[in-house]
């Protein structure tokens, strides 16, 4: 009996500190239509014991009707819930599940592998850590791979493993694996991921999934439940601290508080904050939570802020430190998947929502847009549904954000349609326009002096104006 399940027998009390003590981690599955994604996450919540009696009962009855495997377990039917995925053997919707080890706990995003379903399989990306993109062993890397890869990228995801499913299909051929490996690697190249990682898994049989498989003693890493505990997120996180205003808090004359969630960083007591965009100062009276006032708080934790001084803060501003401050501005670029059945356009009016801060804003111009399969860009004039491009905008008010790749929580921002209320896209803030330009400029210099030094170096002979002309 491990140490937990002990506790969970003998003192459950100590059974729910342990588990509330855990860090988290969010992580989602996803690649090719059919490479196993429910398969595998079923294998995972089945192997760990995290399956209560009555759904395995209920899901032994599904699987005489929907069963889409040889097994008389179908394991992708403890995630796929809809009657249309279950009758079509597909992912459709985004399903999240929860599980624990003794190290961590999980919340798992199932997203569909369909190019149809791209704004969904957006959505399950967008709070998650890690990313388990699963590669059929039987048809290497495909479209769909390269298409959730570059995806996961975009949306600042900085660790991927390759789960490469069906191993058993191919007589665990060691070969097979190299070549996929050597294949994703080459193009990973072109992606922005520092953390990428391989495991050769069988989900039906549940070759190394939670367990060691002894069919591939060739391979010598860690099965894949072993790296999910492992891998190390908590280095991704921004230290700068940002705190959105969601609320203020008036219930009397006596108190008056700034409430939110902080998306980075940490404030403690007797710090000093400042509000943007009025730029006015004050220092951190209480800290005051659900459960009592404490001295400090940190990322993901909701809090109420009281200050020594009584400073105009409204909801939607965002408190930071004086020496701290993000980037304000009524234009940004940004990195934007659109998620509606009409096309975004050019100079019409939305309601841009950058963290807590709600105005009105549009996209002046389109500056591409991205082939999700090849990555090219190539020159449009609106984005459609599950498109993905690069657009400048511009807002009513000034809004306060950091670069996407530098802080997800203030870096990102919904579009939401003026009539109907609905999201209709979601963005990823590259920098303000001017930030943006000035950076391409710069790169742009340092790869012209390095392209003419090298020049120079192999052509001593040419002219200054026989550079230019290249």
């Amino acid at each position: 009996m491990s140490n937990e399940q002990n506790l969970l027998a003998t003192d459950i009390e100590g059974y729910l500190r342990a588990h509330e003590n855990k860090d988290m981690m969010r992580f989602i599955t996803c690649g090719s239509v059919d490479d196993g994604k429910s398969t595998l996450i079923g294998r995972l919540l089945y192997d760990s014991k995290m399956i209560f009696e009555d759904h395995m009962a209920a899901i032994e009855k599904d699987s005489k009707k929907f069963n889409t495997t040889d097994e008389s377990f179908d394991l992708a039917l403890l995630v796929d819930g809809l009657q249309s995925e279950r009758e079509q053997g597909i992912t459709i919707d985004v399903a999240y599940r929860y599980f624990a080890t003794e190290k961590r706990k999980f919340i798992i995003a199932d997203t569909p592998g369909h190019e149809q379903y791209t704004r969904n399989m957006a959505t399950g990306a967008s709070t998650c850590d890690l990313a388990i993109i699963l590669i059929d062993a039987r048809h290497g890397v495909q479209v769909q791979t390269r298409r959730h890869s570059y995806i996961c990228s975009l949306l600042g995801i900085k660790h991927v493993v390759i789960a490469v499913n069906k191993m058993d299909a191919v007589g665990y051929d060691q070969e097979v694996y190299k070549k996929i490996k050597s294949d994703y690697r080459e193009f990973a190249e072109q992606l922005n991921i520092a953390d990428v990682r391989f495991v050769p898994i069988s989900a039906l049989k549940g070759d190394n999934v939670v367990n060691q498989s002894a069919n591939m003693p060739w391979y010598p890493g860690s099965p894949l439940m072993r790296l999910l505990d492992s891998v190390q997120i908590n280095s991704d996180t921004n230290e700068k601290f940002r705190l959105g205003v969601q609320y203020v808090n008036r219930p009397n004359l006596n108190f008056r508080g700034f409430a939110g969630t902080i998306a980075s960083g940490e404030i403690r007591v007797g710090d000093t904050i400042e509000a943007l965009p009025s730029g006015k100062q004050s220092k951190v009276k209480e800290i005051v939570t659900f459960d009592g006032n404490i001295e400090s708080a940190f990322e993901g934790m909701a809090i109420t802020l009281t200050l020594e001084d009584e400073i105009d803060i409204s909801r939607g501003d965002m408190i930071v430190r004086p020496h701290e401050k993000p980037e304000s501005s009524k234009n940004f670029v940004a990195d934007v998947v659109w998620m509606d059945e009409n096309a975004l356009h050019v100079d019409r009016e939305y309601i841009v929502k950058v963290g807590t801060n709600s105005t009105v804003g549009s996209v002046v111009a389109i500056n591409s847009k991205t082939d999700v399969n090849t990555m090219e860009q190539t020159a449009a004039t609106q984005l459609e549904l599950n498109e993905i491009g690069s657009c400048n905008f511009e807002v009513a008010e000034h809004v306060q954000f950091d670069a996407y790749n530098e802080n997800r929580g203030t870096g990102a921002f919904i579009i939401i349609d003026r009539l109907s209320n609905a999201t209709v896209g979601a963005g990823m803030i590259r920098g303000s326009i001017e930030a943006v330009k000035q950076e391409q400029e710069h790169a742009y210099s340092a790869f012209e002096v390095e392209f003419n030094a090298l020049v120079r170096k192999h052509f001593p002979h040419w002219e200054a104006k026989d550079v230019t002309k290249l």
